[in-house]
């Protein structure tokens, strides 16, 4: 006991850790805590954000649902560039070769902010139009084409945050990017009622208060990102010897990101899909579904988190020629997040009244979002799964498996399935709960499957 407790002190009080020779047990713990402490964080600002803004209704609560769904592109960009690099320094740091680690962690920077420019452009040109392809009715476009715009076009900052702190938790630092989010998302969280509703000297500016708070908040945690690789003597450091271009290292990770941005890319986008139907039903249904959404988000981000941790022990020992000790890793991982999700599944289900009733007291939002939520908790189990060992898999350098499953779980089967069941079966925002539950499902045991045959092993980064 007195062991446990040493490490869960020293997982957060943080420092660079070699995950490759200590006992797999406490690098399972110094490497989830401050994962899971970083999600949970990320995952309470979801919930702030949400709450703050549905005080403003159910036109500004759909603004925020419909441009989360948009911003999902980002973010599978953010993810597969942060997963390609993930895989790349991991590995050079379970080499012990930092310099090529710091180098080829430069390149992955650059090519973040190089990928944000048409990003921007279109979210400063065109947010009102955004919003009409996506099915708003006019007063959600007028309302919120200004908080589109400003998140869309703010593109970078996220980036850069996706990047940096794979950077950190690639080099063994998880408790940084632990940090650094807690430093974003409380400024966010302090910031959002300020602006929305115009406390002190703050202006009131309603829904776009919530993307000028996000804005900053990111914006800030960047500088202090860039600050602690500058300054600070670690493994992975910006110095005049790394910024440099190196386009072997930028084609390497363009293919791995390539391979991660449409695992994510597809899986996420599949949201925008979702939306659009969801539109036709209309906005009390996308409001109801975007607080469920969120408060779903705020029970499997801290899982998430733990996955993460499975990808950074799969780099470094494949790194330092441990393939056992990886796949044990990811098993003991598995294990302790799906335990840790069907416990929260099942307390969900009880208490989705209470919990949509802490956001809305309108009876149509109310009911779409218990209904959501009680049908989605019963995947837990299997989202708890494939989150691990998709997570394995692109710590491994294979974005490809976890591509296809994505391809055929969310749509070739989620899409369809929920237009089917919500148009043609007269099932309507039921539906498309259910075809959520159902792919998320395939998805976890098919990743399973395909893990267990082992290819991902002998995979070269």
């Amino acid at each position: 006991m007195s062991n446990l407790i040493k490490d869960i002190i020293d997982s957060i009080k943080g420092t660079e850790q070699d995950f490759t020779k200590m006992k797999l047990g406490r690098s399972i713990i110094l490497l989830a805590i401050p994962t899971v402490l970083e999600m949970m964080m990320e995952s309470l600002f979801a919930i702030c954000d949400i709450f703050f803004v549905s005080r403003l209704g159910a036109e500004a609560t759909a603004t925020v649902g419909i441009t989360e769904s948009l911003m999902t592109i980002v973010y599978a960009i953010g993810m597969g560039l942060s997963m390609a690099t993930t895989s790349i320094v991991s590995r050079r740091i379970g080499e012990h070769k930092f310099l090529k680690a710091s180098i080829s962690a430069f390149q992955a920077i650059l090519l973040g902010v190089l990928i944000s420019f048409p990003f921007f452009t279109v979210g400063a040109i065109a947010p009102k139009q955004i919003l009409a392809f996506m099915g708003a009715s006019n007063l959600v476009i007028e309302t919120g084409y200004i908080y589109t715009g400003i998140l869309i076009g703010s593109n970078v900052i996220i980036l850069l945050l996706f990047i940096n702190n794979a950077i950190f938790r690639s080099a063994g630092d998880a408790i940084v990017s632990m940090f650094v989010l807690f430093f974003a998302n409380l400024l966010n969280i302090i910031l959002d009622p300020c602006f929305i509703f115009g406390f002190g000297p703050f202006p009131e500016l309603g829904i776009t208060g919530a993307a000028v708070a996000t804005s900053i908040g990111r914006g800030l945690a960047v500088i202090l990102q860039f600050y602690l690789f500058i300054r600070k003597k670690r493994k992975i450091q910006i110095t005049k010897n790394t910024v440099l271009v190196d386009l072997k290292i930028i084609a390497r990770l363009i293919k791995l990101s390539v391979g991660g941005i449409s695992q994510f890319l597809i899986a996420t986008s599949s949201w925008v899909g979702l939306y659009m139907i969801m539109t036709k039903l209309g906005d009390e249904v996308v409001a109801g579904y975007t607080i469920a959404i969120r408060v779903i988000i705020f029970s499997i981000l801290p899982a998430w988190g733990l996955s993460n941790a499975a990808s950074i022990l799969v780099g470094q020992n494949l790194g330092a020629k441990q393939p056992k000790r990886a796949e044990h890793s990811v098993w003991i991982i598995s294990l302790v997040n799906m335990a840790f999700l069907s416990l929260v599944g099942i307390c969900f289900y009880f208490a989705a009244p209470l919990i949509m009733q802490i956001f809305t007291n309108e009876k149509d939002i109310l009911d779409v979002g218990v209904l959501c939520l009680q049908i989605l908790c019963f995947g837990y189990l299997f989202y708890a799964l494939g989150m691990v060992m998709s997570q394995a898999f692109n710590g491994a350098g294979d974005t490809y498996t976890p591509t296809l499953l994505n391809l055929i779980c969310f749509w070739i089967v989620e899409i369809p399935l929920a237009y089917y069941l919500s148009s043609v079966a007269l099932m309507n925002e039921k539906g498309v709960f259910i075809s959520i539950l159902i792919a998320e499902s395939m998805l976890g045991i098919f990743s399973l499957l395909l893990f267990k045959r082992g290819k991902w092993k002998t995979k070269v980064v």
